[in-house]
């Protein structure tokens, strides 16, 4: 039997054995290509509207944290000891009770006490309490 499907295609030019066999032109390859590059772009679109949406939804959502109250308006801050390389500041500083020589004296035996520089210190506040 094989030898019958042989001399067939000997014949005829034409396999028997695989009855399907297409021959794309350049063109219907084109339109193939073209639907699956379309296709992979629609995913990818899909994908990016479902992640947009979703982060808007979860940014809506309340969160576990409660947020702080802004601080209110601090009083001016006190001088420290001037530094004659270049300005610094740490922020403000709170003095309760204590003049302005009574806390830079303060914070030069913090400093020195700690062996930290100055520079690197913040303090937030400073209260004078008096013994009883």
């Amino acid at each position: 039997m094989d030898f019958i499907i042989l001399a067939e295609e000997s014949v005829t030019g034409t396999n028997t054995l695989t009855p399907f066999q297409p021959q794309l032109d350049a063109g219907t390859m084109f339109l193939y290509a073209g639907i699956v590059i379309s296709v992979v772009f629609a995913v990818l679109f899909i994908m990016y509207a479902c992640i947009s949406i979703a982060s808007k939804i979860i940014a809506k959502l309340p969160s576990g944290e409660k947020k702080a109250e802004p601080a209110p308006a601090a009083p001016a801050p006190a001088a420290a000891a001037p530094v004659a390389e270049e300005e610094f500041s740490s922020g403000t500083l709170k003095l309760k009770g204590c003049d302005e020589k009574t806390a830079a004296m303060i914070m030069a035996i913090v400093s020195d006490t700690e062996q930290i520089p100055l520079s690197e210190l913040v303090f937030k506040s400073i209260t004078l309490v008096e013994n009883k």
